[in-house]
């Protein structure tokens, strides 16, 4: 398996996948995502291997979706811009971190840095997450017209109330007060991230491997009949609405639409 902007090994019965573009903030190209993607098919294919491990390398752990222009998505031209926007969307983004979530081995993501956007799409996907004391949650994407990322899990990961604060101010939320509503299993100093994390994956590691693949479903199975299935599916059709509009409105590619914005407002 050749990676570009990953690695993946395996550290006794814990697979550990490091994103690895440190000098763009490690954020997500359309490469990035596919190797990410073949990572965690190798974690779960891997018998070896009982839990993930995702981590990043540098400073942050993701600064989103790769705005830049280069290693972006491959559009289909010859259908209107919003459907193929809506396909590739679909399968590039949504798609990848549904098919995490479900992977059936514990998954653990390690978090420092800033965490903006779809940077929320590699951890929330994950069964625990442990941040650093430094790191820091954002998902400011409504001042590009949009609801959210595409994989839309903040009434369920914030609650609602923290949801609409964080979604309608663009605000961040730190490691600590993450902790203090649920979404983060714990916070340690920055240089005990790794040891840590690698301290409660090998404490998991040496739980009966089906016995941990059916107390994840369960759990899962309980969200799922709660509604985040649906919810997840419904939020990104509001998404896809907002960039249509985005799309009308300015007469350009609604993905870029509010890029301006955002950096206008400090938010790029």
């Amino acid at each position: 398996m050749l990676l570009e902007h990953l690695q993946f090994e395996v550290e006794g019965n814990v697979g550990v996948i490091t994103l690895d573009r440190p000098e763009a903030a490690n954020a997500q190209s359309q490469k990035v995502l596919m190797e990410l993607d073949q990572a965690w098919n190798a974690a779960d294919e891997n018998r070896e291997v009982k839990v993930i491990v995702l981590r990043s390398n540098g400073k942050h752990f993701s600064a989103g979706h790769d705005m830049s222009g280069s290693g972006g998505s491959t559009l289909n031209r010859e259908i209107p811009l919003p459907d193929a926007l809506y396909d590739w969307e679909t399968r590039g983004y949504l798609h990848y971190a549904k098919a995490w979530r479900e992977v059936p081995k514990p998954s653990i993501a390690a978090v420092q840095g800033k965490c903006i956007a779809a940077g929320l799409m590699l951890c929330w996907p994950c069964d625990l997450i442990v941040a650093a004391d430094n790191a820091e949650f954002s998902d400011p994407v409504v001042y590009m017209g949009i609801c959210g990322v595409e994989y839309h899990a903040h009434t369920w990961e914030f609650g609602a109330r923290k949801a609409k604060e964080l979604l309608f101010t663009g605000a961040s939320i730190t490691a600590k007060e993450a902790e203090q509503i649920g979404m983060v299993n714990k916070v340690v100093p920055l240089d005990e991230l790794m040891p840590a994390t690698m301290e409660l994956a090998e404490r998991i590691a040496k739980q009966d491997s089906f016995a941990l693949r059916m107390a994840k479903q369960a759990v899962n199975r309980t969200l799922d009949i709660q509604g985040f299935k649906a919810a997840i599916d419904s939020c990104f059709d509001i998404h896809h609405f907002g960039h249509t509009r985005a799309s009308v409105v300015t007469g350009g590619t609604p993905s870029l639409a509010g890029l301006a914005s955002m950096k206008d407002r400090g938010k790029g």
